[in-house]
């Protein structure tokens, strides 16, 4: 995984005549940012990434807590017909987004919602919800039921249960899912490129698309393109890699 982050990274910081001379292995003789200041201005850069960064963090969020009050039905208050509803969400999972596009590009034309950030960000909840509801669900079916019932017999409410006892002991999944919801709906790719046409609502991923099929650019200026496109959500992943790690070790453990 580092040998082509590398390559990306050395190909970013050289000139075009260093490249042509010495080919996409060689070391840049010095750091040339032409490359990575012509195209953040060529894309208003800036601008696509704080779309990505918006619909991404409420996605995640969004998702999150859908997942939990869904999985709080079927896991804890075990409803009726909670099987058949699991398999729904795992079978809305395996959907390719391919047969979803057409149905959503209709409904979304005709609620007036084509073309903004909101239709992608429903639109994305309700995916990444439907996975985090199936794997919350499979937790929670877990959860021990003393600590339910001694809840109940204090007089807690069902509400106050999942608030103050269910969420705070599974925090370490919760984060975990809204690590990877970020991140999955970072790289999406597909669906944005459908809904978000104007230049001022695009995501980073549909920027570089976009350009590279649109703009001839040197082989130095997309490494740059590339880079740019992949450092935010390197970053953070590593900055939340240790919630990650304890998050994914607390549920191994349980």
């Amino acid at each position: 995984m580092l040998v082509p982050f590398a390559i990306v990274t050395l190909n970013a910081f050289k000139s075009p005549a260093e490249y042509s001379s010495g080919g996409p292995l060689s070391l840049p003789q010095g750091l040339y940012l032409d490359g990575i200041v012509t195209f953040w201005q060529r894309v208003d850069f800036g601008l696509k990434l704080w779309n990505s960064l918006l619909i991404s963090g409420v996605v995640a969020v969004a998702a999150v807590l859908l997942s939990v009050l869904n999985a709080y039905a079927l896991g804890v208050g075990r409803v009726r017909g909670r099987l058949w509803l699991l398999v729904l969400f795992l079978v809305a999972n395996t959907l390719p987004q391919e047969a979803l596009v057409y149905p959503l590009y209709y409904l979304a034309k005709q609620v007036g919602l084509y073309d903004s950030k909101l239709a992608v960000m429903l639109i994305f909840t309700v995916i990444q919800g439907a996975f985090g509801t199936y794997l919350l669900s499979s937790v929670l079916g877990q959860f021990p039921r003393g600590i339910l019932e001694a809840a109940e017999i204090d007089g807690a409410s069902r509400w106050r249960i999942l608030w103050g006892i269910v969420v705070p002991v599974s925090r370490p999944t919760l984060t975990v899912l809204l690590i990877f919801f970020f991140i999955w709906t970072w790289n999406e790719f597909f669906l944005p490129m459908v809904f978000l046409i104007s230049n001022d609502n695009q995501t980073v991923p549909v920027a570089l698309g976009v350009l590279q099929g649109e703009k001839m650019m040197d082989a130095t200026m997309s490494s740059a393109s590339a880079l740019l496109g992949i450092v935010p959500a390197v970053a953070f992943f590593l900055i939340f890699q240790r919630t990650l790690t304890r998050g994914i070790t607390v549920g191994a453990i349980k």
